[in-house]
């Protein structure tokens, strides 16, 4: 019996013991700097554009499987744009913003558009948009950089040197505000696990062991404290963290509490038989890669404010990086399975692959080619399993 539970916690928790695995592998290999607290601070700041679009790629991901091949040329021509904005024609930040994220949202809704109502397959629609859009990149920016100059843009958005949240408390070498924050984190993520179980109990509906419970609390909770001092050794949250942190709320409340998440899940699942309960599957496909659009715009932002300048050549390669995300965080290569935590996982994975083989002074190419290994090991572990339970 306890061999089985054991068995049953690893099948449940695959992607998090292989996280911890090859944490631990890239520990060995660069002898501990990878956990330095500058690194551990860079994993969030470099990797910040991989949450946020993998976030949106797994609502797109639900609906069937389909991905969004344009994100990194969206992220790059919004980003474009609002460099343009800022620098050339002297518009205020906010403003800015507000066109780019009307910008991205526009964008994707085309690409809805094009999918739900005129029914071009996704993969065709956004592979133009992707094309389209690296274009017109290129032809907003004449080719050239252009630097971004508005500190308080840049700070905002995870860029510069002080795009840290302040320590209240003024100590030196540690800031206390970031370790109080990761305490209150991991007291309210018990708080709901405990509370859900208790409205659960009272419903009869069927439960996970107490101890089972316990224990992924405990783990959890003690990731989330070794983040936060790793964090406080350093110069605190990151603003992008902070953004990233909201994304992830937000959009792990619609796939689990909400209506319009059901419906993601309902139309991935069978989408005729979404339509016969009366289910609107072009507009749920259409909201999901308007808010694709959205995310990219979002994504786009970060990006700008990180490099404090906007290129032709930025976002290539965002959206593998944010497929690769979801898949290796468990949504399903068929749709209608996945969940927004395990795309946080996946990306953290992605993320200590890449900061971990930097380190070790990895080139690019066999980068791509480990990660591309990664990716596929996981697709073939749904495709198999799914095997398995047919």
């Amino acid at each position: 019996m306890n061999r089985a539970r054991v068995m049953s916690f690893i099948k449940e928790n695959t992607m998090i013991i292989a996280l911890f695995v090859i944490t631990a592998f890239f520990v060995w290999q660069t002898d501990g700097i990878i956990l330095l607290p500058a690194n551990v601070s860079n994993l969030i700041s470099q990797n910040a554009y991989v949450f946020v679009l993998a976030t949106g790629m797994l609502l797109c991901i639900l609906t069937g499987g389909n991905i969004d091949l344009s994100v990194g040329s969206v992220v790059c021509f919004v980003g474009a744009t609002g460099a343009i904005f800022m620098e050339k024609h002297d518009i205020h930040w906010v403003l800015a913003v507000i066109f780019m994220l009307i910008i991205g949202i526009a964008i994707g809704a085309w690409h809805g558009f094009w999918i739900a109502y005129i029914k071009v397959p996704p993969f065709i629609a956004t592979l133009a948009g992707m094309l389209i859009f690296r274009g017109l990149s290129n032809v907003v920016l004449n080719g050239l950089t252009v630097s971004i100059t508005n500190q308080t843009f840049t700070k905002l958005f995870g860029g510069g040197a002080d795009c840290y949240v302040p320590d209240i408390f003024g100590m030196d070498n540690f800031n206390m505000t970031s370790m109080l924050i990761g305490i209150i984190a991991c007291i309210i993520y018990v708080c709901i696990q405990f509370r859900g179980r208790i409205i659960k109990a009272k419903k009869g509906y069927e439960m996970e062991s107490i101890d089972k419970m316990i224990i992924r609390s405990i783990i959890i909770s003690a990731v989330i404290l070794a983040f936060s001092y790793k964090l406080s050794m350093y110069k605190g949250i990151p603003f992008a963290l902070i953004i990233v942190a909201i994304v992830v709320l937000v959009y792990g409340f619609i796939t689990s509490k909400t209506v319009l998440g059901r419906h993601f899940y309902a139309v991935g699942g069978n989408e005729k038989a979404a339509k016969l309960s009366g289910i609107n599957t072009s507009k749920v496909y259409f909201i999901a890669y308007t808010n694709m659009g959205f995310l990219a715009a979002l994504a786009g932002m970060m990006t700008i404010a990180r490099l404090t300048s906007a290129q032709p050549t930025y976002g290539q390669n965002y959206e593998m990086d944010a497929i690769g995300s979801c898949f290796i965080g468990g949504a399903s290569a068929y749709g209608g399975t996945g969940k927004v935590s395990g795309v946080i996982i996946g990306a953290l994975l992605m993320g200590v692959i890449n900061i971990g083989m930097s380190i070790m002074g990895v080139g690019a190419d066999i980068q791509r080619v480990v990660k591309g290994i990664v990716l596929l090991g996981a697709v073939a572990f749904d495709v198999i399993t799914k095997k398995r339970k047919d």
